[in-house]
């Protein structure tokens, strides 16, 4: 009997939090392939933990904690992937109403955007990641990382502010200012 109810928190694990497992991996990867490699390797991981996931008081937390380090373990392993231009171009093409002209000034706006922050350090790029394009919350991000909630607002506030001064000089530059 223990071991079905392990089986049915697994199955309640796994259908409440694949969404936010892939999310995270696709953060870390870009890839749909790859983050999907790593949402089920995280699962499996899971599955090895067996009937003690009834212990876990916050399996949200503790999930995105291993399907980060499953990423990023992917991400060291395969070389930086840049931002999937396929999908951001799907997601651009989707819009009837836009223009041609709308279109490439989003691209072009996303594609800068992904290059600045592709050049951050890699713990204020992964700040940026997890705060920008999964929209998770300090203290959500802090257990995640496994750093202090102090730490990921420095680094935050960190990024941004490196962000703000690349973005200011390349208006500069267009304008000849």
């Amino acid at each position: 009997m223990a071991h079905l109810e392990g089986e049915d928190a697994l199955d309640a694990t796994v259908r409440d939090y694949a969404r936010l497992v892939y999310r995270i991996a696709y953060a870390v990867l870009r890839n749909h392939h790859d983050a999907e490699d790593a949402a089920q390797e995280t699962f499996v991981r899971v599955l090895r933990y067996g009937g003690k996931l009834d212990r876990i008081s916050d399996r949200k937390a503790w999930l995105a904690r291993i399907a980060w380090r499953v990423a990023t373990t992917r991400r060291k392993k395969l070389h930086e992937v840049p931002l999937d231009d396929a999908v951001h171009t799907e997601e651009l093409l989707r819009s009837s109403l836009a223009g041609a002209d709308d279109l490439l000034i989003a691209g072009e706006r996303a594609e800068l955007l992904g290059r600045l922050i592709g050049g951050l350090p890699t713990q204020l790029r992964d700040i940026v990641t997890l705060s920008i394009l999964q929209d998770l919350e300090i203290a959500e991000m802090a257990t995640i990382l496994e750093i202090p909630e102090t730490a990921v607002r420095s680094r935050l506030f960190r990024a941004r502010q490196i962000l703000k001064e690349k973005l200011t000089a390349l208006l500069e530059k267009k304008h000849g200012t």
